[in-house]
This record gives structure tokens, C-alpha cells and sequence, in this order.
């Protein structure tokens, strides 16, 4: 095995090693403390449910409504976030008028906006995807801001000292600079995506996995309750590895696709 593969193998190997070692001590934990089941199944018991959950057609069915909300919330984020960063980054009263409301529409609790939501959009996907929608909004917006104040001065110095236009600016200048804030932010939004989705099908939702969710834990089958929180688990991975897979497609050079130990080779 080369030394390049198994700098590769390293990471998987590392994180199936401590996985291993966690549900080890999970199954050694119950067995010692002779705790029930209903509070902290075996993992061989959780294990046989999440059979039982994947091969139940209507959890594919909750998986798909879960994964559709979340995409539709998250699109919806990145268009709005990249245009009010733009915005904000580039106009600076603008910046400082709004600042104010946006910091004040953070630190409300999205938890109690879920009942004005079923209020207004219904019990259906609509109140689900702008939950989605807000809790991403404000990381893609704010890296998107940080990314275009990171062109410096110079630099927009010497692309009108070459007589660059200002779509030639954007294009060879402010794209390549913010494009790596963008993919940041995208990182965090899509995680924050599945949360809102997953915060309001709990509860106000009658499909989707935070249905579930609720369904499994008012019947108390524990079991079943840590498989669907395992499928949860699997939702936002993957969808957090595509939009990682995008950002090394779109920006391959940048330092935070190939990390600071390749960076330094």
C-alpha cells in the first residue's frame, strides 16, 4: 500500500475505529447498568429496528418529503443569501441600516415562529421549507459578505489600472475571491437546512422524518426512535458530502478542499 493511500485511508479508518469503540462502550454501558430499554436500547437491538425502519416502503416515503423540504429551504437560502451578502458587502450604509434587523431576527427563537407558520402555510411542505430557508439564510448571507470585502483594495487597483471591466472585475477578481466564502457558508447552511425542516415536521408536520420522529417517541419504541434519528443522520451526511462534492468540483485549489496537510506537502 502506498504511502498516498493510506494518507487516504487514514480519516475513514480513524472515524470507523472510533465508532467501533463508541458502540462498544454503548453496549457495555447497558449491560453493566442493567438500564431499560426504553431509556437506552443495545445497540444490537437498535440495529435490528433500523432493519426493520429501511425496509418499510412509507420510510422512504418520509425520507423523500424530509430530503425535498430541506433541498427546497436550502436553494431558497442561497439565492437570497448570496444577493443581500453582495448587497451588504458592497454598500455600506445599506450594511449598517440593516445590520441591526437581521442580528435582532437571529436571536429570536425559530421554534416559536413554527406555530405563526402553520398559521400562515399550513400544516403542509410550505411552513417546513421556509423554516429551512431562515435557519440557512444567515450563514451562506454572511460569508457571502465576508467574501466580497475580502477583495482587497489593491487588487481592484490593478484590474482598473488594466482597464478591466466591471463584468471582467467580477469574473477574474470578486468571484474567484468569494467563491470559497460561498461554499463555507453552503456548508454550514445545508446542515442548519436539515434542522429547520427537522424542527418543523416535529411539530407541526403529519409526514417526513421528524414525523417520526414524534410518532416513534408517543409510542415509546425506543428502538425505532434511534433508528430514525440514525436515518437522520445518513440525510444530513449526504447532503452535506454533496455540496462538499460541489465546492471540489467549482474551486479544486483552494486550501479547504485538499486540507493544510496536502497544502504543506
Amino acid at each position: 500500500m502506498t504511502r498516498e493511500r493510506s494518507r487516504r485511508l487514514l480519516p475513514w479508518l480513524s472515524t470507523a475505529l472510533i465508532l467501533l469503540a463508541f458502540f462498544v462502550a454503548w453496549d457495555v454501558f447497558v449491560r453493566v447498568t442493567g438500564v431499560s430499554e426504553l431509556v437506552l436500547p443495545p445497540p444490537l437491538t437498535v440495529a435490528e429496528s433500523l432493519v426493520t425502519v429501511v425496509t418499510d416502503p412509507l420510510t422512504w416515503q418520509h425520507a423523500q418529503v424530509t430530503a425535498i423540504e430541506t433541498i427546497g429551504g436550502f436553494l431558497i437560502a442561497l439565492v437570497s443569501g448570496v444577493a443581500v451578502g453582495v448587497v451588504l458587502g458592497k454598500v455600506a450604509w445599506i450594511e449598517r441600516g440593516l445590520r441591526p434587523l437581521i442580528v435582532a431576527s437571529q436571536v429570536v427563537p425559530k421554534v416559536a415562529l413554527i406555530p405563526l407558520f402553520v398559521i400562515w402555510f399550513g400544516f403542509g411542505m410550505t411552513s417546513k421549507v421556509v423554516m429551512s430557508a431562515m435557519l440557512a439564510f444567515f450563514p451562506i448571507m454572511l460569508n457571502v459578505q465576508l467574501g466580497v470585502r475580502s477583495v482587497e483594495a489593491g487588487q481592484r487597483e490593478v484590474m482598473r489600472s488594466l482597464n478591466a471591466s466591471r463584468w471582467q472585475t467580477f469574473r477574474h477578481l470578486e468571484l474567484k475571491s468569494t467563491m470559497p466564502y460561498v461554499f463555507a457558508g453552503m456548508e454550514v447552511g445545508i446542515v442548519f437546512a436539515i434542522i429547520g425542516t427537522i424542527v418543523g415536521e416535529y411539530l407541526g408536520g403529519s409526514e417526513g422524518l421528524g414525523y417520526l420522529v414524534v410518532r416513534t417517541l408517543n409510542e415509546l419504541n425506543a428502538p425505532a426512535l434511534f433508528a430514525v434519528i440514525i436515518l437522520l443522520s445518513v440525510l444530513g451526511l449526504l447532503l452535506y458530502f454533496a455540496v462538499h462534492g460541489l465546492k471540489r468540483f467549482f474551486i479544486p485549489w483552494h486550501e479547504s478542499v485538499y486540507g493544510l496537510q496536502d497544502g504543506n506537502r
